[in-house]
């Protein structure tokens, strides 16, 4: 039994080192000017609408998670 509360809270530290990151990453994501506006991002602009769709933002950042949690994992 006290394995299993061992591995809950390495798993709630670790996931608050996660939400931690995520958040430095977000209050610094105005200051690097490319986040958002890379060649992939679709952006269609009428009179009264705006569509914004960060695809290549998306599958960037989802391949850098990818590639953290898979050398987190390794251990």
């Amino acid at each position: 039994m006290a394995d299993g509360i061992q591995y809950i809270g390495k798993f709630l530290l670790l996931l608050g080192l996660v939400v931690a990151a995520i958040g430095g990453l977000l209050l610094l994501s105005g200051k690097i000017p490319w986040i958002g506006r890379l060649p992939g991002d679709i952006l269609i602009q009428k009179k009264n609408f705006t569509f914004y769709f960060p695809l290549a933002t998306s599958i960037l950042l989802s391949l850098i998670l990818t590639l953290l949690f898979w050398i987190l994992g390794r251990r």
